[in-house]
């Protein structure tokens, strides 16, 4: 007994590791690209373009990531939930670091024209599709390994993937622009795409190491694994898919135009330095690894509906003083609204994959959940960037901007009113019994 509970123990523990380790790495491969193409990619891949239409253009094929987001959950989602969580990780690992390699070997518009952007895009596509199938299955991973009464803890610290991987690439990025100094944007920026090579590997070792989830392997053992779990998820549960994607658009849309959009703002319209900006976002992506697993427990004693309700609001209720700190250009203001924004993000990002996750029985989770939160980056995090962009350009003012803010919390906080409280037809689940 006493081995048992201590190997249950340790594969707890993989779990949870391998799952964070597994999305860190996936993260930083696709916020490194959020960061180069609001940084860099204008001017090497849209170099005939104004400076506003360079930056639309290069947001777009940010935004081509996004919608490819559902084709991988949808995708992935099939085979975790036919063939099992683990093995489904390990293919999404790999398409997306290599995806992320090859765009640091890519020619630039200067070597072979417009077959450049078009190459660009099409990477970006195999991230956003690795991305989006990653996702479901390390939240789940880590979720299925332990207790219901700590789900939200176990399912937070998968997320902390997103500002690990904002920390490891925004650093990067800060490193390599103070080692490669004026050289970074002809070659430098290509390192960073490059060292996804050696994530591979590394997040390989930690995930061949872990077995699969035991609720999975019940519904194995029962017989209770769906044919055709897409299909079936989407006839039965689609009104559990809906509001799990518009919950997302008070946390998705802004956190994309707190980290990514922000270095547009700062630099172009702000004039401030483009060293300073990473830095603050750094600073805010590193108490993120305390708040999002905070957050996370605090679901499990509050409650994930109250914890991330109250995330909605204060987010809502920030977005006009988040600009007015950024306009006052002082380096502390400015600070101060990157961290607390990020902090009002973490009051959703925490419980937000216990409280999607838990929505859909077993034997059609990874396809429910995975679904239902990568749909918010077709209509929250993709068009973020190209929407407040294009707000700024016909305005040249962040009112707009911080309007756009409240009006997806809005949709968020009744979306979160609206979603049903648990899955109309729960799995045969005899996992926990």
């Amino acid at each position: 007994m006493g081995t048992e509970l201590a190997s249950g123990g340790t594969q707890r523990r993989r779990a949870a590791i391998a799952s964070t380790v597994g999305t860190t790495i996936e993260w930083y491969d696709f916020f490194l690209y959020n960061t180069a193409a609001s940084l860099i990619f204008p001017a090497l891949f849209f170099p005939k373009q104004a400076a506003f239409t360079g930056i639309l253009l290069s947001f777009g094929t940010q935004f081509v990531g996004f919608a490819a987001r559902p084709v991988g959950a949808a995708i992935f989602g099939h085979y975790g939930d036919r063939i099992g969580r683990k093995a489904t990780l390990i293919a999404t690992l790999l398409l997306m670091g290599i995806a992320t390699a090859l765009i640091g070997v890519l020619p630039t518009y200067s070597s072979i024209g417009y077959a450049a952007p078009i190459l660009l895009t099409l990477l970006r596509v195999l991230q956003g599709i690795g991305v989006g199938g990653e996702w479901g299955g390390s939240v789940l991973l880590s979720m299925e390994w332990g207790s219901k009464r700590r789900r939200g803890l176990m399912a937070s610290w998968p997320q902390l993937g997103v500002p690990l991987g904002l920390v490891a690439s925004t650093g990067i990025v800060r490193l390599m622009t103070d080692w490669t100094g004026d050289s970074f944007d002809t070659w430098g920026w290509r390192i960073p795409f490059l060292l996804s090579i050696v994530l591979i590997a590394v997040g390989l070792y930690v995930r061949l190491r872990v077995l699969e989830s035991p609720e999975f392997e019940a519904v194995r053992k029962t017989d209770a694994v769906v044919k055709q779990p897409l299909v079936e998820v989407i006839r039965k549960e689609w009104r559990q898919i809906l509001t799990s994607a518009f919950v997302r658009m008070g946390e998705q849309a802004p956190f994309y135009l707190f980290t990514s959009f922000v270095l547009t703002y700062a630099t172009k319209h702000l004039s401030l330095t483009r060293d300073s900006v990473l830095d603050f976002i750094l600073i805010a992506a590193t108490i993120g690894l305390i708040s999002v697993p905070l957050f996370g427990h605090l679901s499990d004693k509050f409650g994930r509906r109250r914890v991330y309700g109250t995330g909605i609001v204060l987010t809502a209720l920030f977005a006009f003083p988040y600009f007015g700190l950024l306009n006052t250009k002082e380096s502390v203001l400015v600070l101060l609204a990157i961290v607390v924004s990020l902090i009002f993000h973490d009051m959703q990002y925490g419980p937000q994959a216990a409280l999607i996750a838990e929505g859909f029985g077993t034997n059609l989770r990874y396809s429910g959940a995975g679904l239902g939160y990568q749909l918010s980056s077709v209509i929250a995090g993709g068009p973020a960037p190209l929407i407040a962009t294009k707000i700024l350009q016909e305005t040249n003012s962040s009112t707009g901007i911080s309007w756009y803010i409240i009006g997806c919390c809005v949709l968020g906080f009744a979306a979160l009113l609206l979603m049903p409280r648990r899955a109309p037809v729960e799995a045969q689940e005899s996992v926990n019994a």
